[in-house]
């Protein structure tokens, strides 16, 4: 029975995040998870509604995943299905853990379990699920509560400490509701974070450096299915350069990931036009596009032309789509997946800036942006970061509206504004505070316009990445054993029981 009300708490979870927004339900969800480990629960019973949870968070969370299997992969409800389901299934795993080790590790009493042990686990798991494997850091605690009060600890303690500080106020709740004594103290240390949160939204981190650029994204809204088709490759060129061509003259142009679906020395005429034209308007054009290397590598890569050039390819890739682990031994089993350009090599981890006059672009392509690491590593030198993404992959879905929410924690961790071209939508330009100033449609052709600033300054999540969270959790968890050996120093033994 607590395993099904588990799955269903899990269930519910999602719909803290886009494109719904209530943001409470993540709390209230995990104060429910806590409750649901307590009294006499096992470890080895914890561990199953942990992972009972799991599945319905990320189920219903992630499903979006089985489409892009199905249109891109084998179109079989059977294999896509299953595939998705077998991969849920795995990340669940980490909730379990987090659960199993919440009851196995000695605590002194209910009410430091559910405020030190259950937050530093529940946050480790996180962290592990981002780090482990290439890492799968979607649906974070902490990436709900962007539209929250709990928005001003980002630029602080970034997305990581914001779920630190959820799951304590959840264990704090779930005291509150269930405690004899001490309520009030529980309820007001569930509130805490929220109006501490709220009073951290005044500051600023950052400045802005020189005037506002006028922008213009261009959302091409190639079909995926025929992104890639040789037949269609002139008119997806020719798409880009139409939309393209009103708005020349502004400061920053931003084209999608693979926008053009071409290597630029297969279109030498079409590349230098751009570059030609962008000098001789004054603006720069940020553009993606697979680039060539070395030893038959290539890259998926952003290019700059105009004023100056520059070019940053993808460092972490995805596997299964831009890239076939151990490809020797699985290509013939998985040479059925219609994947193009699925062996994309990696750019280097360190690439420096894009940079051009007063402006010094950190980019990132697709996926990267969920990982805090990738984007907050060319900071505090960059001053505006971007990135091009193709969310077409997963249709008329969440996955869209989530990876957009994930773009503005990171800009709110960075104090950076970020320009967000994508190929379908949602193409956006967001504010330092993580604030969405202007979005596309989503499956048309567009060009959203507006003004951004570049920014200078470090906020303390910069400064310092996940160390301060990852450090408090060692730390809780140290206090918990340390609590525990207090309390058994100080009981009578049977020998002074015996006395007495």
């Amino acid at each position: 029975m607590r395993a099904a009300i588990a799955l269903l708490i899990g269930l519910l979870v999602p719909f803290a995040f886009a494109p719904y927004g209530y943001w409470w339900l993540a709390p209230l969800g995990l104060a429910g998870l806590f409750l649901l480990t307590a009294g006499d629960t096992t470890p080895r019973q914890a561990a199953w509604r942990g992972w009972w949870f799991g599945l319905g968070l990320l189920g219903h969370g992630i499903g979006w995943i089985q489409i892009s299997i199905h249109q891109f992969g084998l179109p079989l409800y059977v294999f896509s299905v299953s595939m998705t389901a077998l991969f849920v299934m795995f990340i669940s795993l980490y909730p379990a853990l987090a659960a199993w080790c919440a009851r196995r590790l000695p605590a002194r009493s209910e009410a430091q379990r559910m405020l030190l042990l259950w937050p530093a686990l529940w946050t480790l798991s996180e962290w592990l699920r981002g780090a482990l494997f290439t890492g799968f850091p979607w649906l974070l605690m902490g990436d709900a509560q962007i539209d929250s009060p709990l928005a001003g600890w980002i630029p602080v303690l970034g997305a990581q400490g914001a779920s630190l500080l959820l799951a304590i106020s959840a264990g704090a709740l779930a005291l509150a509701a269930t405690a004899r004594e001490h309520r009030l103290k529980y309820a007001a240390l569930a509130v805490l974070p929220w109006v501490s949160g709220l009073a951290l939204t005044q500051v600023e981190w950052t400045t802005p450096e020189g005037p506002a650029k006028t922008v213009a994204i261009v959302q091409g809204a190639v079909p995926q299915a025929m992104k890639w088709s040789p037949e269609a490759r002139d008119e997806t060129l020719q798409r880009y350069a139409n939309l393209t061509e009103a708005h020349w003259g502004r400061d920053i142009i931003l084209w999608p990931e693979t926008a053009l679906p071409v290597f630029p020395q297969e279109i030498p005429d079409y590349m230098a036009g751009l570059a030609a034209r962008a000098k001789a308007s004054g603006s720069l054009i940020l553009l993606g596009l697979p680039t060539a290397g070395s030893s038959e590598r290539y890259y998926n890569s952003v290019l700059m032309l105009g004023a100056a050039a520059g070019i940053y390819s993808k460092h972490h890739l995805v596997p299964f789509g831009e890239y076939l682990p151990f490809d020797a031994q699985l290509r013939p089993a998985l040479d059925f997946l219609s994947i193009p350009m699925s062996g994309f090599s990696s750019g280097g981890a360190s690439q420096g800036v894009m940079t051009a006059g007063g402006l010094r672009f950190g980019a990132t392509i697709c996926y990267e942006d969920a990982y805090s690491s990738e984007v907050l590593r060319p900071l505090p030198a960059a001053n505006l970061l971007l990135n091009v993404s193709n969310d077409a992959w997963f249709g008329d879905s969440a996955a869209p509206h989530q990876h957009l929410q994930i773009s503005r924690v990171r800009a709110a961790e960075a104090g950076r504004e970020f320009l967000r071209a994508t190929n379908t939508g949602i193409s956006a330009i967001i504010d330092h505070h993580g604030q969405v100033r202007a979005r596309s449609p989503q499956f048309v052709p567009y060009v959203l316009t507006g003004t951004t600033s570049a920014r200078i300054g470090t906020t303390p999540c910069v400064r310092f990445g996940a160390w301060p969270s990852l450090v408090l959790c060692g730390l809780m968890l140290a206090a918990a054993e340390i609590f525990r050996r207090l309390e058994d120093l100080h009981a009578p033994s049977k020998v002074d029981s015996l006395t007495c």
